[in-house]
């Protein structure tokens, strides 16, 4: 079984980040999708630490300060920079092949927020674009093992609760991906179950957090939850998403005791 999890933390300072990285060390996730990460100590701290504690991790700075995407596996795990090189922010869009079998390649995404400010709209669009160009030219069969998941920052058309304001180009985003073959893990393991994984200052609920999977994965998808935990304990402002594929890892690498197979 391979265990998957993204998690946004929140441009972490010191402190908060090392109780982030206490409790994802308490976890035995295989690979974990970090968005909003930044290039401040905090970052820094929580990526070294699970270097330290084992872990490969896949990270690129923003030369302009800007928020981005990490990938840390206990699986051995190696780059994939072409699925990234077309992509306008490289740093938000890490990309690494597991040494599994079948072997999954892993693209995690930071998309940029938007205020409605006609730059911060631009970014967006930019970035949801080269990432769908990204995906639109990868092969079939590159596709079929292929796992994308961290924080979107947009909601589906069928959202409950409908939310005005949000941009065609926005709502695009999920169907292309559902157009390509990737399917929305949650959903497919809880049709019609509305989750959500921020919660507004006035309560609202937004599902801006998930995790898609290639044809080639889908039979093989075992379980998809949200967990609030780490919302609750003010460790991040998100619920940590987490799916359960059921494919056999060739080689695993614990953080904590080692497991063999």
């Amino acid at each position: 079984m391979l265990s998957v999890l993204t998690i946004n933390v929140q441009a972490a300072a010191p402190a908060r980040a090392q109780r982030l990285l206490t409790w994802l060390l308490n976890r035995d996730d295989d690979v974990i999708i970090l968005t909003e990460t930044s290039n401040g100590p905090g970052t820094r701290h929580l990526l070294t630490e699970l270097g330290a504690a084992g872990l490969t991790v896949t990270h690129q700075h923003s030369p302009d300060s800007d928020r981005g995407c990490a990938i840390a596996t206990r699986v051995p795990s190696r780059p994939a920079p072409h699925l990234t090189a077309g992509i306008s922010l490289p740093g938000r869009a890490p990309a690494v092949t597991l040494d599994t079998e079948p072997a999954i390649t892993v693209l995690g995404l930071y998309v940029p927020s938007s205020d409605r400010a006609p730059n911060k709209v631009a970014k967006k669009r930019t970035f949801l674009t080269t990432v769908q160009e990204t995906l639109t030219r990868l092969a079939t069969t590159d596709r079929a093992h292929l796992v994308v998941g961290g924080d979107y920052n947009v909601i589906s058309r069928d959202h409950q609760p409908r939310y005005p304001g949000f941009l065609a180009f926005e709502y695009e985003f999920l169907d292309t991906l559902s157009d390509l073959g990737l399917a929305d893990i949650h959903q497919h393991l809880h049709p019609g179950v509305q989750a959500h994984s921020w919660i507004g200052r006035g309560g609202n609920g937004y599902r801006f957090d998930y995790l898609h999977a290639g044809p080639g994965l889908q039979p093989h998808l075992s379980t998809a939850t949200y967990l609030h935990q780490p919302r609750l304990d003010g460790l991040t402002d998100h619920a940590a998403h987490t799916v359960n594929i059921d494919v056999w890892a060739a080689v695993r690498r614990s953080a904590a005791i080692p497991t063999l197979f």
